[in-house]
């Protein structure tokens, strides 16, 4: 008998979402999205403003993406879909002024399996975080503001 794991696999079915924007982002809205009745795994990851880096407090952050931030993370998903096995992926990346405990990153990827679905989740925050030209700019509890690179 031939089951699923038998069948070659087919690349990612779905990019639903690849985008920068200024609303708020909903990680539970991602998962949803990407489930799917073949995916045995939906894994999500939040990156949110915390109230520190590297041991001063920090009160918000403001985020400010280039121009071709959009086509940068589409791009980045796109090949991180290529290099995975996946079902479906949703990537989000908010700009603008958000506070502490406000998700500034959103990500959801469905699989087959759960290896595939976290090693895709994790290689794709990492690859839009060292390729997507958004800065961010800390403003400190002690007072003042400093701008940190790549977000």
């Amino acid at each position: 008998m031939t089951g699923p794991e038998d069948r070659p696999y087919e690349p990612a079915r779905r990019v639903l979402t690849a985008r920068v924007t200024p609303d708020p982002v909903d990680v539970d809205e991602l998962a949803r999205a990407v489930a799917d009745a073949a995916a045995g795994a939906v894994v999500t990851f939040a990156g949110v403003v915390r109230d520190h880096d590297q041991g001063r407090g920090v009160t918000r952050l403001e985020y400010v993406a280039h121009p071709d931030a959009q086509d940068v993370v589409e791009r980045v998903v796109a090949d991180v879909v290529a290099r995975s096995r996946v079902d479906a992926v949703a990537c989000v990346h908010r700009v603008g002024t958000l506070a502490v405990g406000e998700c500034a990153l959103g990500v959801a990827v469905s699989a087959a399996h759960r290896q595939d679905a976290f090693a895709a989740a994790a290689l794709l925050v990492d690859e839009v975080k060292a390729h997507l030209p958004v800065w961010k700019r800390q403003d400190l509890t002690a007072g003042g503001h400093e701008w940190v690179g790549s977000a």
